[in-house]
């Protein structure tokens, strides 16, 4: 299968469009993984769905190409229409035809190409097979829940085969239990299917779970692509890492030489002082919740917070300067009560 490669993409669309006089797109270059998962993660406005509807010919570029394999589908000169480019999309509306029975919605891209009979009867049992929704296939969308409705609108991706999906905020109108639901859809979709997915969301718990890749964007420049693990780990900058994990970001006075990644001997000393004292420059520090212990030999911090999450108790800590860190306990820490903390690491932005 081609690998799909945006060279610096740009999309403007002037002072009266979404970006305000600044570019929705500007200059993205990636090169998607052949047969990946790659959310495109950022606020909104960000122009991650510009993104996308570039990549699905919805949008023709200001400036950059979009190329697959040996084609180019868009510059800014010319632009191949979306049904030349063996592509699907989900949209966060599903889009399904009210009119339509399930089975005649999951067909209805076939019956466009000309396919007819029992190739087509086939093909539209094995994508409602995929979803398993065979047994409402004379049902219309009305009478299907917002998750089958979904499911529904993946099967019209699957039954024409594409090289790449892609999905626009897919789960957003669901509720929290069926998007737990959907995101098994999603990866058994993706395995079963062998293409290239590109999934559009806000929802860093969504793209962390789902994608191979985590491509982060904001005002419309790409900020860092990696792993989802990498990027929980190791974020570039301030912006990626406020918007992966539920970590606290402390400004703190640093030893130039110490290295990103920081241990509890080069943080006792930062956090000691309150960031103030000693050698050394200011830096933005990412410190994880699980970074964060009880310890006799910690120092001391206030408890802010302790909040009840079900499995845990998620605690706001106040520092010595008055910087505020998250934590996870498992019993209750009484509000406003002075406890010493170990912080085992961190990573410099």
């Amino acid at each position: 299968m081609a690998q799909l490669i945006l060279n610096h993409l740009t999309k403007d669309f002037g002072a009266k469009g979404p970006g305000g006089g600044r570019p929705a797109v500007s200059n993205v270059s990636l090169a998607v993984r052949k047969q990946g998962f790659l959310a495109l993660l950022g606020p909104s406005g960000c122009g991650k769905t510009t993104v996308l509807r570039m990549i699905a010919g919805f949008e023709q570029p200001t400036d950059g190409s979009i190329e697959f394999g040996e084609r180019r589908l868009s510059d800014a000169a010319r632009v191949l229409p979306p049904e030349k480019r063996n592509m699907a999309m989900v949209f966060q509306s599903y889009a399904l035809w009210p009119h339509m029975t399930v089975a005649e919605n999951v067909g209805y891209p076939l019956k466009v190409r000309g396919i007819s009979g029992e190739a087509w009867r086939k093909r539209v049992a094995e994508a409602l097979s995929l979803v398993k929704l065979e047994d409402f296939a004379d049902r219309r969308p009305a009478a299907l829940s917002g998750g089958q409705r979904q499911r529904v609108a993946l099967a019209r991706c699957l039954v024409t085969e594409p090289d790449v999906v892609l999905l626009d905020e897919p789960l957003a109108n669901l509720d929290q239990h069926l998007r737990k639901s959907m995101e098994e859809t999603f990866r058994a979709f993706h395995e079963r299917s062998g293409a290239t997915m590109i999934y559009v969301t806000h929802d860093q718990a969504e793209a962390m779970a789902l994608a191979t890749d985590v491509a982060v964007m904001s005002e419309g420049k790409l900020l860092q692509v990696a792993a989802p693990a990498e990027i929980y780990a190791r974020p570039e900058g301030r912006v990626v890492g406020g918007l992966i994990g539920r970590g606290s970001i402390l400004r703190l006075k640093l030893p130039d030489a110490a290295g990103r990644a920081l241990d509890w001997l080069l943080l006792r000393a930062a956090l000691g002082a309150g960031g103030q004292a000693g050698e050394g420059s200011l830096s933005d520090v990412l410190v994880r919740p699980e970074q964060v212990h009880r310890g006799t030999d910690g120092i001391s911090m206030r408890v802010v917070s302790c909040i009840f999450e079900g499995e845990r108790f998620a605690v706001t800590l106040s520092l010595p300067d008055g910087q505020q860190l998250k934590a996870y306990s498992s019993v209750a820490l009484g509000e406003g009560a002075t406890l010493p903390f170990i912080v085992s690491g961190g990573w410099r932005l």
